[in-house]
C-alpha cells in the first residue's frame, strides 16, 4: 500500500480533498466559484466536483490573495487577471523565441544540405 503512494499523483481531487489541503470549508470553495472566472472545476457523471491539479494551484493562489495578503473579492480577482495577463504575455514570448530557433535550424539545415 505504501509503495502506490510513492510518485503518484492523482489527475482529480474532490471538493473535501481540496477543501482540506487549503483549510477551508467546502462551502467556502463553492462560494469562490462564484466570484472567480478562473476557478470552475468541472463536474463528474455523478454531478460532484472534479477539481484538476490546475483548479488547485487557482484555490491556493486564491486563498493566498485572501487570508494571507488581505486582499477583497474584487481586489483578488483583479490580482489573478493581472497574473493571467503576464502569464499570457510570458507564454507569447517563449513562443516567438522558439519560432525564431527553429527558423535559425532551418536555415542552417538548408545550408548543410546545399
Amino acid at each position: 500500500m505504501a509503495m502506490l503512494d510513492n510518485g503518484i499523483t492523482k489527475l482529480y481531487y474532490t471538493i473535501g480533498e481540496v477543501a482540506s489541503m487549503v483549510d477551508e470549508e467546502a462551502h467556502v470553495l463553492r462560494y469562490w466559484e462564484t466570484e472567480f472566472e478562473g476557478l470552475r472545476p468541472r463536474k463528474n457523471r455523478a454531478g460532484k466536483r472534479v477539481y484538476t491539479k490546475n483548479d488547485v494551484d487557482v484555490v491556493f493562489r486564491i486563498r493566498r490573495l485572501l487570508r494571507d495578503e488581505k486582499f477583497t473579492i474584487d481586489g483578488a480577482r483583479q490580482a489573478l487577471k493581472k497574473q493571467r495577463r503576464a502569464t499570457t504575455d510570458s507564454e507569447a514570448s517563449r513562443l516567438e523565441q522558439l519560432h525564431e530557433v527553429r527558423s535559425f535550424l532551418q536555415k542552417m539545415l538548408d545550408r548543410v544540405k546545399d
